[in-house]
């Protein structure tokens, strides 16, 4: 019997120090700042961490269908809301549990939004575990830093000063011409929505609202990645776990996309005109709907004032 409890509390000893050593080499890979240069991945979606703190009324996480058809700085020249949009290509919806927990360590939106083609990305349990794995143990994210970390950045403190201009979202005005076809034709038809992916969507709403946040789904305009099978199958899943959830393929007066001018690629994503025309829904819609303030005149936000003007030398009128 002595020698099990001296062979348990071996192994207990050996994991203890297996943890903190994954903990001490962790701090010494995790980029020190928020830019590139500093070994940080997906920069532009991580640029939500080089905002002041509780600054950020809106918050959206999704995949490329996000950040292409949602424009934060849009919303603030017409509503005065700030937004940011933390997509990734081909965002995973641990990937996007991911970005709306670290987001929070330093934010509290009111809103959140999950744009809703990433529900429908099948996630692996595999894919779930490294990505708690990374969470916990940032070595594991990082790994490939040791070839440029310098001696500098090895105990230096952790320190996110960068921000970007158009607060996630990715400008493209590029027109590839779709066609003005239907694509939302009714139908009884319920797209499937696997189990861990709902266990995700559900963890997600219940965080939000322990949070004192608004968990919000929309489904932006594409006639490539949306139709009335995966309406059905969200609004079951909004049904069932009682969160609001929006499909801007089925509001075509409220949303006109003209899918000859508004794509960049077929009906696959928006490009900036037809971004402009959801985002000017949208930021009227969020701004009535929670009552969200009016930043505009208040000096603590002058630098955003300052990002539309520079928002606005870049992209032009749509």
């Amino acid at each position: 019997m002595k020698k099990g409890i001296r062979k348990a509390a071996g192994s207990v000893v050996f994991l203890a120090g297996l943890c903190a050593l994954l903990i001490f080499v962790s701090y010494l890979f995790l980029p020190k700042n928020n830019m590139a240069e500093f070994g940080m991945d997906e920069v532009t979606a991580n640029g939500i961490l080089g905002e002041k703190e509780n600054s950020i009324d809106v918050l959206v996480v999704g995949d490329s269908e996000s950040y292409s058809a949602i424009s934060p700085m849009e919303m603030w020249a017409q509503q005065g809301f700030t937004s940011y949009v933390c997509g990734t290509s081909g965002q995973y919806l641990y990937l996007s549990d991911t970005f709306l927990k670290r987001a929070f360590e330093k934010q509290q939106p009111k809103v959140v939004i999950l744009e809703t083609d990433a529900i429908y990305r099948d996630v692996t349990f595999g894919g779930s575990f490294m990505n708690r794995l990374e969470n916990l143990f940032s070595v594991f994210r990082y790994h490939n830093r040791w070839k440029s970390i310098g001696p500098g950045e090895l105990f230096s403190s952790v320190e996110y000063t960068w921000t970007d201009d158009y607060k996630g979202y990715s400008y493209n005005a590029a027109v590839d011409a779709g066609k003005n076809e239907e694509h939302m034709n009714p139908t009884d038809h319920v797209a499937e929505i696997k189990e861990l992916n709902e266990e995700y969507v559900a963890g997600m709403a219940q965080f939000c609202k322990d949070n004192g946040a608004v968990f919000l789904l929309v489904s932006t305009p594409s006639t490539v990645n949306w139709n009335y099978e995966r309406h059905n199958g969200v609004q079951q899943l909004a049904d069932k776990y009682g969160i609001p959830y929006i499909d801007l393929n089925l509001m075509k007066e409220e949303v006109p996309i003209d899918w000859t001018t508004d794509t960049r690629d077929k009906g696959d994503h928006l490009n900036h005109s037809g971004a402009v025309k959801v985002s000017a829904w949208l930021g009227k819609y969020l701004k009535e709907q929670y009552s969200l303030p009016d930043h505009r005149n208040d000096s603590a936000y002058a630098k955003w004032n300052e990002a539309l003007d520079r928002y606005k030398k870049a992209v032009g009128q749509a």
